[in-house]
């Protein structure tokens, strides 16, 4: 499936606050479709119609909705599991290489190249980079946890700052 959204599909949304600041969690009838950090609601729900424009956006106003409860709680501590279901629209590369990052575990990392390697595609490192800045879903679909070969950081969609709070954020949880 792509990122597009069908014509008049409703998506609903909530946000709340958390150590990466504002997040927006979105959801489809299938699942979770988004999880962006950003600084503001508005921000948050302008790229939320940019990723999919022909939905309806409806907020739902109910942070104990389970589908956003247990993303917030995933968040808190990603060393639990996820008990709700994701809805990834990308091509099909690109899903492939978002299950293969789900696959690396809280407080652990991968290079670009591992990860292509994983896949059976050894020299796909730049387009697995790719695929990273395409995620939708931060943290839930860990596209932090992959570094350089050399294990520096790299470019993260929601900024370096963003990624290394996650990193070091999961890394104190391992060491609990």
């Amino acid at each position: 499936m792509t990122g597009k959204s069908p014509q008049g599909e409703t998506i609903t949304w909530q946000t709340g606050h958390c150590y990466l600041g504002e997040i927006l969690v979105a959801c489809t009838a299938r699942g979770v479709c988004a999880v962006l950090p950003g600084e503001s609601v508005e921000e948050l729900v302008a790229d939320l119609a940019s990723r999919f424009p022909h939905a309806t956006l409806r907020h739902a106003n109910d942070s104990r909705a389970d589908w956003f409860s247990n993303v917030m709680s995933y968040l808190i501590d990603s060393r639990k599991p996820l008990t709700v279901e994701l809805d990834l629209r990308g091509t099909d590369f690109q899903r492939k290489v978002w299950r293969a990052l789900q696959e690396i575990p809280s407080g652990s990392s991968a290079s670009y190249g591992d990860i292509a390697q994983r896949m059976g595609m050894p020299s796909a490192s730049r387009a697995v980079a790719g695929a990273c800045a395409a995620n939708p879903l931060a943290v839930v679909v860990p596209c932090h946890r992959v570094l350089r070969g050399d294990g520096s950081l790299s470019g993260y969609r929601w900024g370096l700052k963003r990624k290394q709070a996650v990193l070091s954020h999961e890394q104190g949880l391992s060491e609990r």
